[in-house]
């Protein structure tokens, strides 16, 4: 029990150190290569903090438990959008430009919103059991092939006026080692957490569904989470806001996708509507606030954490 505690602040302590440096790279990076923030966000950085969500969706569906994979990600894109977003903006208003409003949000929105649609065979056919198929996950597949067709676009469509001469933090070369350096320590100490928190929580007789939506799902979501936080507190707003959207993305289409049409068809058992439509209301919201002033404001921010609340008194009580 003490050594779970200790090693829970140790992976605290390393993940909040590692997020720290990996803005400053990544930014310093984009800087001197003159590529676009947001894209480094929506790529290396939201990819890269996936990894905890990534090994756990293979594992479990692998050894035939689908269910911890869709509790874990359809946990993480709630947390990603009301609880880390929402703290984010309480802490710091995360001014969004015009192009993520009208290219990045929506295409989230449209992922998430079909992804919905795919969960709901029981609310278009009453005789049909809730289920996520290969043909399913194919669709993810090629959304997500969307995804990369318009970050691949991004990536020779530079606006000249964003090209300023700053000086990052780290030369290119050190930028470089950095990146895959933090992202592993970022992995590897959320690993530590989780299985940290877990055992406390075992030790003090909690049952196994508070363990799953908190050790878990709060835990594989801490990477995103401190960098979001961090990236907002610094003002680097692509960082953040790429970052959620990059994720969120690519735990719907790869996360699930893949090891779905790898594995096939699982049932989705004790998901119902109401976990549904939060998903589908994390993106809409996310928009809406977005789009409204051009920033996700305080306000806009404790509403996603009252949000964040509710729902988790309703999976933890009813």
């Amino acid at each position: 029990m003490i050594l779970d505690i200790v090693l829970l602040l140790v992976g605290f302590a390393i993940i909040i150190k590692s997020s720290d440096v990996l803005v400053d790279a990544t930014s310093s990076l984009a800087l001197k290569l003159r590529i676009p923030k947001m894209l480094i966000a929506l790529t290396i950085v939201s990819f890269g903090t996936c990894a905890p969500e990534v090994a756990i969706s293979f594992r479990s569906i692998a050894s035939g438990d689908g269910v911890m994979a869709f509790a874990n990600v359809i946990g993480s894109l709630i947390v990603n959008v009301f609880l880390i977003i929402g703290l984010a903006s309480f802490i710091r208003p995360i001014k969004v430009r015009h192009a993520t409003v009208k290219k990045e949000l929506p295409l989230l929105l449209i992922i998430t919103t079909i992804f919905s649609l795919l969960m709901l065979d029981k609310g278009f056919n009453p005789l049909t059991p809730n289920t996520f198929s290969r043909r399913d996950s194919l669709i993810l597949i090629l959304l997500f092939c969307m995804f990369v067709f318009y970050l691949v676009s991004l990536l020779f469509k530079r606006n000249k006026k964003d090209e300023v001469i700053e000086q990052g933090k780290y030369s290119p070369f050190l930028s470089c080692i950095l990146l895959p350096v933090t992202i592993i320590l970022i992995i590897y100490s959320s690993d530590l957490i989780v299985e940290s928190a877990k055992n406390i929580a075992s030790f003090l007789n909690i049952s196994e569904k508070i363990i799953t939506m908190t050790a878990i799902v709060i835990g594989t979501s801490l990477p995103e989470m401190i960098m979001t936080v961090i990236s907002a507190r610094k003002g680097e707003f692509d960082m953040a806001i790429g970052n959620i959207i990059g994720t969120n993305i690519f735990n719907i289409c790869i996360v699930l996708g893949l090891p779905i049409l790898i594995f096939g068809n699982i049932a989705l058992d004790g998901f119902g509507f109401i976990d549904i439509f939060t998903v589908f209301l994390s993106s809409l919201l996310l928009f809406i606030f977005a789009r409204s002033e051009r920033e996700v404001n305080k306000k806009e921010g404790i509403t996603m954490l009252l949000v964040f609340v509710l729902y988790y008194v309703y999976m933890l009580f009813f």
